[in-house]
């Protein structure tokens, strides 16, 4: 028994169909890997923070991406008065006048965050117990169930 052409499967078909299926799939794969993880941490307040938010003073908080950068621009979307509360606009802003003298370079490898991205004087935030100054900044990189401290302390004087 002999077939036709119109009866035999066309390899170059399927062949053709199998790359295309590939191709989709690594197009998947792609955008998968593209897309920014999710990331919930526990976030914990105090003082004033503490006080914007109705006394609330430990919350989880889910947020896409892996930054602390990431992390407050979603915070501040969901609650824009934290933001007036903690991020500094200019440099008087981020400073006080202190009892100390401020030094003219900060010692060993100590660095500043830049002006924008540094906290208003007293207010600070930290990453597992650790100042962002301390670490990366506002790109420290945050994992599953790490913990964000939003500490603004009640201060008063004499």
């Amino acid at each position: 028994m002999s077939t036709t052409a119109e009866e035999r499967p066309d390899d170059r078909t399927s062949e053709e169909d199998a790359a295309t299926g590939d191709e989709a799939a690594i197009e998947d794969e792609t955008e998968a890997a593209e897309e920014p993880p999710e990331t919930t941490v526990t976030v914990r307040c105090t003082g004033h923070v503490r006080t914007e938010l109705d006394g609330t003073y430990e919350f989880e908080y889910t947020f896409t991406g892996n930054t602390l950068r990431e992390f407050l621009d979603d915070l501040f979307e969901d609650y824009p008065e934290l933001q007036e509360l903690l991020i500094a606009e200019t440099e008087a802003d981020a400073t006080h006048s202190g009892w100390a003298p401020t030094p003219e370079e900060l010692p060993g490898t100590w660095t500043k965050n830049p002006v924008g991205e540094q906290t208003i004087a007293y207010a600070r935030i930290l990453v597992n117990g650790r100042f962002n100054e301390n670490e990366r900044g506002f790109d420290t990189e945050l994992e599953e169930g790490d913990r964000v401290a939003l500490v603004y302390p009640f201060m008063f004087c004499c």
